[in-house]
């Protein structure tokens, strides 16, 4: 099986498997720093991403971005001063999914080749 940053998305759908309790702490070992976040009753992965200025986090929004749309999987996204939080969780199961986790990994990666990170 490939490491997490290196798989692509399969599609998921209404009737999808959310993550087992069983999987959880196995992925979550796989993406260091992400944390669990429970909102209206849906559990999502998030990030917050540092950087010197706004230019460098539009930067890294929009290279999320691309990633995001060549998988067909897409975060919530909020681009500050210095700063970008990523959510990510499947909107059709209401939960994570093992998309989630691959492409939280994948942003880790697109964060080790961004400039401007403190």
């Amino acid at each position: 099986m490939p490491s997490l940053n290196q798989a692509h998305c399969e599609a998921c759908h209404a009737d999808a498997p959310q993550v087992s309790e069983v999987e959880l702490p196995e992925l979550l070992r796989q993406i260091p720093d992400w944390n669990i976040e429970v909102r209206d009753g849906v559990m999502q992965l998030e990030k917050v991403f540092v950087f010197k200025n706004f230019t460098f986090a539009l930067a890294f929004t929009n290279a999320v971005g691309e990633i995001a749309e060549a998988e067909g999987h897409h975060p919530g996204l909020l681009t500050e001063w210095g700063k970008v939080t990523v959510t990510w969780w499947s909107h059709s199961i209401k939960g994570l999914h093992r998309n989630d986790f691959i492409m939280a990994a994948r942003t880790d990666e697109v964060a080790k080749g961004a400039e401007g990170r403190k």
